[in-house]
């Protein structure tokens, strides 16, 4: 069941953690990055916490279902953005190539979705296991480059980051073709 009404706690929420995406990428491009891993950390908190007042209290809501993962996009997106391209003092700048696959994956998911919103089933553009899989390793590689930058450089930290890196990056190739191997599949008759 969802809520009729727009404005729930959960819904409140994510639209903080939309609010704190201006002040989390103003803290990374000024190299201010402890301030950056908290407000990254903080915004994570807030998507545990709206998803599981959404569930506990049954504050569901159209609005919610399209508006906390889209506020999970734009936070990774800038993220991937800022921690490719402003790494003048990072320890742990993440390489474009990672970003653009990943941004890249979202954008063909999300314009293919769009595009065939009339032709295709709900099913099959909610997240798959290899999805979520995806997701947590995103979130793990943002959130270790920001504390590593928050750190500074160690150096226990240099064999590690690239691991994480081609992670992220099998893990994105492999979700965003099995998304698409899902999503032009033919119904089941």
């Amino acid at each position: 069941m969802t809520s009729s009404s727009p404005l729930t706690l959960p819904n409140a929420l994510t639209l903080l953690r939309i609010l704190a995406i201006p002040f989390f990428a103003i803290a990374v491009w000024y190299g201010h990055h402890w301030q950056a891993f908290i407000l990254f950390a903080a915004a994570g908190f807030t998507d545990l916490l709206d998803g599981l007042i959404a569930r506990a209290f049954d504050q569901r809501s159209d609005l919610g279902a399209v508006l906390d993962p889209a506020a999970d996009k734009l936070l990774m997106t800038t993220a991937f953005i800022l921690l490719a391209w402003r790494t003048e003092g990072m320890a742990a700048a993440i390489p474009v190539w990672v970003a653009i696959l990943a941004i890249t994956r979202d954008l063909v998911i999300s314009f293919y979705a769009f595009a065939s919103v009339d032709r295709l089933s709900d099913s099959k553009f909610h997240p798959s296991l290899l999805g979520k899989l995806s997701t947590a390793m995103q979130l793990i590689a943002v959130s270790a480059g920001l504390l590593f930058n928050a750190l500074g450089s160690r150096p226990w930290m240099e064999p590690f980051l690239p691991e994480m890196y081609w992670a992220v990056a099998a893990l994105v190739l492999a979700s965003g073709i099995h998304y698409f191997m899902r999503a032009t599949r033919p119904a089941a008759a």
